[in-house]
């Protein structure tokens, strides 16, 4: 499909529209906040397909055609990227959450397309990629409490109980390593402006240039700026 490279062509904007309308927002709504799901989604919703797209069109810029994409985390935001890779550029994605509620709501949606979430760790997914999605995962502060508020400046030296810290650390590198692993090189992440250290930390250990960009893109659930970094390009700084 030859499309233009800046802007999401109408069969994409359709389906996003669809799925968001097709989604069980009382199923979801638990997932993402302990009371006032319904309320929490009329105000989110509009804004994750929204500027979901926006961030679907950088990809759709930056990916080739026919290539693999692992999603880590991918949950309600990241369906308009999702759609796009697989609708425009015919590239196979694998998203991957371990939230089983909304894999199911998520999979409900989306059987019209060929996408499917899988309900695994993402460290299971078999083969290479050229583009790895990595968004609010390394500082999820259910997954991570003790270190999420130190990634966003928050951090409590009175409260701050630094043997679980150093547990969550050695988590969070352990899944980085292991997706960055499967990465091929030149490739593309995709994370937030508060994840890029870790991704940073693997290249300088593993020596492979690699380059964050300078343009952030907003986000619709959590916040965080999203930022892109090319892995092992030449010329690129290391440490």
């Amino acid at each position: 499909m030859k499309t233009s490279r800046t802007k999401l062509v109408h069969a994409t904007r359709r389906l996003v529209t669809e799925i968001y309308g097709r989604l069980n927002y009382g199923a979801l709504g638990p997932v993402y906040c302990h009371e006032g799901g319904d309320e929490f989604w009329r105000a989110k919703r509009e804004p994750c397909a929204r500027l979901g797209s926006q961030v679907a069109v950088v990809l759709k810029r930056k990916l080739r055609r026919g290539g693999r994409s692992l999603y880590v985390g991918a949950g309600v935001a990241e369906l308009p990227a999702l759609i796009m890779e697989t609708v425009e550029l015919g590239r196979t994605v694998e998203p991957y959450n371990l939230r089983r509620v909304e894999v199911a709501a998520l999979n409900r949606a989306c059987h019209a397309i060929p996408l499917m979430f899988h309900a695994a760790d993402a460290a299971s997914a078999k083969g290479r990629f050229d583009h790895l999605w990595m968004v609010s995962v390394l500082n999820d502060p259910e997954q991570f409490p003790h270190l999420s508020p130190l990634s966003y400046g928050r951090g409590n030296p009175l409260t701050l109980d630094p043997l679980e810290f150093a547990k969550e650390r050695r988590m969070v590198r352990t899944l980085v390593a292991r997706c960055m692993g499967k990465l091929a090189k030149p490739g593309l992440v995709t994370t937030t402006t508060e994840e890029a250290i870790w991704i940073a930390e693997w290249c300088h250990q593993h020596r492979v240039p690699y380059k964050v960009e300078k343009r952030y893109y907003p986000t619709a659930l959590v916040g965080d700026p999203i930022c892109c970094i090319q892995i092992g390009k030449g010329d690129k700084e290391y440490g």
